[in-house]
């Protein structure tokens, strides 16, 4: 297993991260734990969830699992997220991330967090806020290092300066989504995150199952599959006519070689420098099993010229609508 560091940090963390999005909800407990120890002897020591995953249970889970060999672990979680009815109950005020990550630590049954996200910008909160509430929970011993996801380049950097005149280290860690037909983050994310000391953590490296070429063009999906079950996340994001060809030419790319698709594309995310580590998250022991086989593929500079006459860099496969996590701010009607 290759380890980087995480940003400017003096933290190593594995080039794989085992994401637990899918623990405590439609892979259960024992599942999970089967997962989670095969990733440690696999030299794995990055692991992600968030609050809100499975309504927590996704913590419980990951919580009992690492608590055996916790200092091995680089434990991340997410704040942020609607875990209530109430109107502070989410988003990044001080009240609502110190109050969170005290119910994290309980759900995961430990004393600290090793990285700790905002999940997502609230875009009309006070980044400032949201940065000294980080302090705070710094200087408690609650966290060690914090992290931005699915925040706008411009919006890291302010985060960066914001650390700085708080005195504390800032950032270390930024969460994009970053996949061969997702490419918008090579434009500005990325480089920036190189650029202030942010290690860039990936997610959704196989766009939630689509390049693993199981979906066809014009087709309807599988009853028993993530689009089949008509995943809200998937349908706004990922499930893209466009995306399916790319997929589809992919997949037969892939079997002249004989490949598979889903480690190609996984080893396309993997293999850009600016990448510390891509999140993987398993529903089953055979799809975690997968990513570990991926690492095993010999990239080379011929996938690379492919995919990019796929999908050019810093693009996206299609003039898709805006992801609703991913609003366009710069148009306001006055």
């Amino acid at each position: 297993m290759k380890y980087n560091y995480l940003g400017k940090s003096g933290v190593r963390i594995s080039e794989l991260c085992l994401g637990g999005m899918m623990f405590g909800g439609a892979t259960d407990e024992a599942t999970s734990g089967r997962i989670i120890d095969s990733a440690r002897d696999a030299g794995i020591n990055f692991i992600d969830t968030a609050d809100m995953y499975n309504g927590g249970e996704s913590e419980r889970v990951i919580g009992r699992a690492v608590t055996r060999d916790r200092d091995h672990w680089v434990l991340a979680t997410k704040v942020g997220n609607p875990m209530g009815t109430g109107p502070n109950e989410k988003g990044m005020s001080r009240k609502w991330i110190l109050q969170a990550v005290d119910a994290s630590l309980k759900r995961l049954g430990t004393d600290h967090i090793d990285l700790l996200y905002i999940h997502k910008a609230d875009f009309a909160a006070p980044l400032s806020e949201m940065v000294l509430a980080f302090a705070d929970l710094i200087h408690a011993g609650k966290i060690t290092y914090f992290g931005v996801s699915n925040f706008k380049a411009w919006r890291m950097a302010e985060t960066v300066a914001l650390s700085a005149q708080a005195g504390i280290q800032g950032p270390v860690a930024t969460q994009p989504l970053y996949n061969l037909v997702n490419r918008e983050a090579e434009v500005e994310h990325l480089p920036a995150a190189n650029h202030f000391g942010l290690g860039a953590v990936t997610y959704s490296p196989l766009a939630r199952g689509i390049l693993t070429g199981k979906y066809k063009p014009n087709a309807a999906p599988d009853a028993e599959t993530r689009a089949g079950r008509g995943d809200v996340r998937m349908m706004e994001a990922e499930w893209r006519p466009e995306s399916l060809l790319v997929a589809e030419k992919l997949a037969k790319y892939a079997a002249d070689k004989g490949a598979k698709s889903a480690h190609i594309a996984q080893q396309w995310v993997m293999r850009n420098s600016l990448v510390s580590s891509t999140i993987v998250g398993p529903r089953t022991f055979e799809q975690w099993q997968d990513y570990l086989d991926a690492l095993e593929y010999p990239y080379d500079k011929k996938d690379e010229d492919f995919i990019d006459l796929l999908v050019s860099p810093g693009k996206t496969s299609t003039l898709a609508p805006s992801d609703p996590h991913h609003p366009v701010e710069g148009r306001r009607l006055s």
